[in-house]
């Protein structure tokens, strides 16, 4: 979008607020981030939970079920006992890790002025 774009270019269900909406867990790109670099995109809840510290496990349940009902994962589950069950990147799951990626890179080569920036605040 431009300046001057046209009016339906911002309507409430333009594309940059529906991906907007699908992150607006900051859980979301964690778990995209963490299937995708460190769990090769399929992972039990158990080991999404150990992968994530400060995740809670009613919170990573919640944002799992938005994300599979988003269409980001799937959930398949195993006729154990007990039962198992596994998440896994589905392919649009998959084509958002490389936008996450380039903001978490950003984050990182910035995390100087991030942390500037959170003093800043507590001031």
């Amino acid at each position: 979008m431009q300046v001057g774009s046209p009016d339906h270019e911002w309507r409430e269900d333009c594309a940059p607020r529906r991906v907007l909406e699908i992150f607006s867990s900051k859980w979301t790109s964690m778990i995209l981030h963490v299937l995708e670099t460190r769990l090769e995109g399929c992972a039990r809840t158990g080991v999404l939970q150990r992968s994530l510290p400060g995740i809670s496990k009613k919170m990573l349940t919640q944002t799992l079920r938005d994300m599979e009902a988003a269409g980001l994962v799937t959930r398949r589950v195993y006729g154990t006992v007990p039962p198992a069950v596994d998440y896994t990147l589905t392919p649009l799951g998959r084509r958002f890790v490389e936008p996450i990626d380039l903001l978490y890179g950003w984050a990182r080569d910035n995390a100087d002025a991030l942390d500037a920036l959170v003093v800043k605040n507590r001031s």
